[in-house]
């Protein structure tokens, strides 16, 4: 008898616990600001239908174009729907975090703020494809205080 209240709150939280789910995207794309140039990355986070990651993203100067290098380090979140919707799973996302630009002998660093949506598929197991556009807003006095980008990776979920 004295076990009984213990072990039916044991299996009321059994069958209300979420299993716990995580992922890591590595990214490949585009920062469109000034002109194209690759971007590279990772993202890792975790959650549900409401998630949050960290996201690291960078792509190198060119100064013949005299287009500034930039690097990024985002704390985001993701409110995604809870299923695919025709293939597709839509998330939209939003965040804050630090970045440092550099052209030739210039750099700024400075508060940063983005926003996007994105698409993840699923192509077999945990392996799923990620595409995604976001709006950055970099603070201080950057060269160039928009920018966009657009970026896919491979995503694994775990």
């Amino acid at each position: 008898m004295q076990l009984t209240r213990p072990l039916a709150l044991a299996a009321l939280l059994l069958t209300v616990a979420v299993p716990a789910s995580a992922d890591l995207t590595f990214i490949i794309g585009s920062n469109q600001t000034p002109s194209s140039r690759q971007t590279k990355g990772f993202a890792i986070g975790g959650g549900g239908m409401i998630a949050t990651e960290f996201e690291y993203a960078n792509n190198g100067e060119n100064i013949d174009e005299a287009t500034p290098g930039l690097r990024t380090f985002m704390g985001n979140v993701l409110v995604q729907t809870p299923i695919a919707v025709a293939g597709f799973q839509p998330y939209a996302t939003a965040g804050l975090g630090w970045y440092r630009e550099r052209l030739d002998a210039h750099q700024e660093s400075g508060f940063a703020m983005n926003s996007g949506v994105g698409v993840k598929r699923r192509i077999f197991g945990p392996l799923m494809v990620r595409v995604d556009y976001r709006i950055l807003k970099l603070k201080g006095e950057p060269n160039y205080g928009t920018v966009h980008r657009v970026y896919s990776g491979v995503h694994l979920a775990f």
